[in-house]
């Protein structure tokens, strides 16, 4: 399982938008392969982060499949 803290603990300060974190979360699914993925942590307040960012964050996930 995927979760959002792992990759904002992993990555979070090389992420400065919420497009680049929906990138990360695409790639990160790809390159573990999981299946599951639990946003356990809202995202930082990223100036472009949009009133849906679960949702997109989900569907980010979904796609990347």
């Amino acid at each position: 399982m995927l979760s959002l803290s792992q990759i904002l603990m992993a990555e979070g300060e090389a992420i400065s938008t919420f497009e680049e974190l929906k990138t990360t979360v695409q790639k990160r699914a790809l390159e573990t392969g999981s299946i599951f993925f639990q946003i356990d942590i809202e995202p930082p307040g990223y100036s472009d982060r949009p009133d849906d960012w679960y949702d997109q964050l989900e569907i980010a996930f979904s796609s990347a499949r």
